[in-house]
């Protein structure tokens, strides 16, 4: 995926906030979720194989990866059981679905307020070469602490040849000031298939 090439590369953009312009330097940094980074809580469940791993992230904050069902959540906290109790921790979709291995972070001087992370979302529309669902890609920014973490925003990947930029400017743009429960997740950029289908 296009995505995963920005990997290994720190972007550092001056922006702002409504109400803080030039006042800050918003730059990204990566940590990734892939099984080996990351700890497994327990034994696979033996009723329906689901997993939790807690990976490490920035400023002492962990990012949680529950998998079940063939679906992820994704949640961040100071520590498990505090990103478990965080509205992203149930924030599941629809069709199966599962995350890259990549999370970026997006801070302001140095403070995380925003992840973005890939996802890919079965499409039960079409099947693939081997008869199972498509995948199609989706990025998800969610804000973090202070205040909970939810998702804020969905770019859909195939709609949007500028995904990642999008993405990053809706991290910048709505992630601090975003009420968890009240506003509304926004669909950034063109609307595509997978937008669609991750919309409840």
């Amino acid at each position: 995926m296009k995505y995963l090439a920005f990997a290994t590369v720190v972007m550092a953009l001056a922006g702002a906030n409504p109400g803080q312009a030039g006042a800050e330097t918003i730059s990204s940094s990566y940590t990734s979720t892939a099984p080996k980074a990351c700890r497994m809580i327990g034994k696979p469940s033996e009723e329906d194989g689901s997993t939790t791993r807690v990976c490490p992230g920035k400023s002492g904050l962990v990012v949680l990866i529950n998998e079940g069902d063939l679906r992820e959540v994704v949640s961040v906290g100071r520590n498990r059981e505090a990103a478990a109790r965080e509205p992203a921790a149930q924030a599941w979709f629809g069709p199966f679905s599962s995350t890259g291995d990549t999370v970026e972070w997006r801070a302001a001087s140095g403070k995380p307020f925003a992840i973005i992370q890939p996802w890919q979302i079965a499409d039960n529309s079409e099947q693939d070469k081997r008869g199972g669902p498509v995948s199609r890609a989706m990025l998800a920014v969610t804000r973090l602490p202070p205040g909970d973490v939810c998702h804020v925003a969905y770019v859909d990947v195939a709609a949007n040849p500028n995904a990642n930029a999008l993405a990053r400017q809706a991290a910048d743009d709505f992630a601090r000031d975003f009420k968890c429960g009240t506003d509304t997740v926004k669909t950034v950029g063109q609307s595509g298939r997978t937008t669609s289908l991750v919309r409840r």
